[in-house]
């Protein structure tokens, strides 16, 4: 490989998490990376163009299967092509995710350079940061593993830090990771001046993480290296080898090797950076007023202070009044009433809920699939109201249904329609009913989205309900959609 290519670092952007502690905004089945938590793209995308450009290969991006086509369609989006989205067959945290984006470079490359990024971190200024990870270049050239810490701004207890041996004035040596501290040793830490907070973002060879996942974490690196190895091509996805992978110990990478890394430099960032992990940090990033008051959405605000207000549903309208040190986020599904100061245990409430067999603790209304996505307008008994959205060339599957029957009413766009052996277009206002046990697939051939009204009638209306005889998507039978 030519000197001008090893310039470009290849960003590993890590897409998984569950999602809980932004609930109800952030889900499982739909995680806040994927979220337009501020602005009009998420946070996964701002990561991936971020770190896209001159001095950047296209990234590889480190996710699960039920993420795959959400991946797909975001990056399309933003105008990333990706170098390789690899499928992480079971989560395993961010050693066995990280390590396996090395062994991926490392086939092409071993001196390829990596810039670990989580995909959820909100960072104002892209380019303030990518002259911090030009600043790291050199040191990962020289077999360095480079860490990203943010100069701190308060005591604050949801952050690792990073010790120094001295205040930062540049590229330092850590002396040592510190996991979240409690209020006062915070407090002690933000005076004593040579801390960072620990971003979880870091930049180093293939070669040299390799080496060090060897020396530091012998048992890790054997099954991912066989994962990668082992890997299937699946569309324009790499699926890492499932019974491999699985093989691999659940293990966070600063535990695995970051921890007992001998060759670790800091470069410290002084710009705004947000890992939103909790709605405390989104409200702060929100910029309140000087009420210390953040809203968003359709939300009427009388005599508030200090609060989040949020509303991500046009059909809900949020009126508070008089309210202090709350947050309260509200969506067709489900409204989060808590206290500010409280509003790192989010996830608290979600197993609650999950405990009882609540649906929206990890599923949304809205439902997203390969071909668009689907939300229920009302569901009743042997009845159920869907609006279905189809992307531009997309098409679902050719299917039937055991026990239930269609009806399609198309609202906006064309669909065109095949039930067993005819094949029609459906316009606008026109509709299209599909008898129990018909073979049928409804495309999008237009340029414009296909927008429909969704009847079932039957015994049993559950996802699950589908035989599959043809997909572009290669789904197996009974997959969703």
């Amino acid at each position: 490989m030519s000197d001008s290519q090893r310039e470009n670092i290849v960003p590993a952007i890590l897409c998984g998490g569950s999602g809980t502690r932004l609930w109800p905004l952030s889900r499982k089945g739909f995680p806040k990376q994927f979220a337009k938590l501020l602005g009009n793209e998420s946070l996964f995308q701002a990561t991936a163009r971020r770190f896209s450009g001159p001095g950047y290969a296209n990234p590889v991006i480190v996710t699960g299967a039920e993420f795959r086509f959400i991946v797909g369609e975001q990056l399309e989006a933003a105008g990333v092509a990706p170098g390789a989205i690899l499928i992480e067959p079971t989560a395993r945290n961010t050693a066995p995710a990280v390590l396996a984006a090395a062994v991926h470079a490392a086939l092409i490359d071993p001196d390829a350079l990596i810039l670990v990024a989580p995909s959820d971190h909100a960072i104002s200024d892209p380019a303030a940061f990518r002259a911090a990870v030009a600043q790291g270049v050199p040191y990962a050239r020289q077999g360095k593993i480079v860490t990203f810490g943010i100069a701190p701004l308060r005591p604050e207890t949801g952050y690792g830090w990073l010790e120094l041996d001295s205040p930062p004035k540049g590229p330092s040596e850590i002396r040592r990771f510190v996991e979240k501290p409690d209020k006062a040793t915070a407090e002690k830490m933000l005076a004593a001046g040579n801390y960072l907070w620990n971003a979880g973002i870091f930049l180093f060879s293939a070669k040299a993480m390799l080496d060090a996942a060897g020396e530091h974490a012998p048992g890790l690196l054997p099954p991912v290296t066989a994962a990668v190895q082992g890997a299937q091509r699946d569309l324009f996805f790499t699926r890492l080898d499932p019974e491999a992978f699985a093989a691999a110990e659940p293990v966070s990478i600063d535990y695995a090797v970051m921890e007992k890394a001998r060759n670790l430099v800091a470069v410290p960032y002084r710009g705004d950076w947000n890992d939103l992990g909790g709605w405390d940090a989104v409200a702060r990033e929100m910029g309140p007023d000087a009420d210390g008051l953040s809203t968003a959405g359709s939300v009427t605000a009388i005599d508030c202070k200090d609060s989040l207000l949020r509303s991500d549903s046009s059909d809900v309208e949020l009126v508070g009044l008089g309210l202090d040190n709350l947050v309260v986020v509200a969506m067709h599904d489900a409204v989060l009433v808590a206290d500010r100061s409280r509003s790192q245990e989010v996830g608290k409430a979600v197993a609650a809920l999950k405990a009882r067999g609540a649906k929206q603790a990890e599923a949304f209304a809205m439902d997203h699939r390969p071909w668009g996505w689907f939300e229920t307008l009302a569901l009743g008994d042997r009845f159920q109201v869907k609006r279905i959205v189809v992307h531009p060339g997309a098409a679902l599957s050719l299917q039937s249904h055991v026990h239930r029957s269609e009806h399609w009413i198309v609202v906006s766009g064309t669909a065109q329609v095949t039930i067993d052996d005819s094949v029609r277009l459906v316009t606008e206002n026109q509709s299209v009913y599909i008898p129990l046990g018909s073979k049928h697939r409804m495309a999008n051939p237009g340029k414009v989205p296909t927008v429909l009204i969704e009847v079932q009638t039957g015994a049993y209306l559950g996802e699950d309900d589908i035989v599959r005889y043809e997909d572009i998507y290669a789904r197996g039978q009974g997959a969703k959609g």
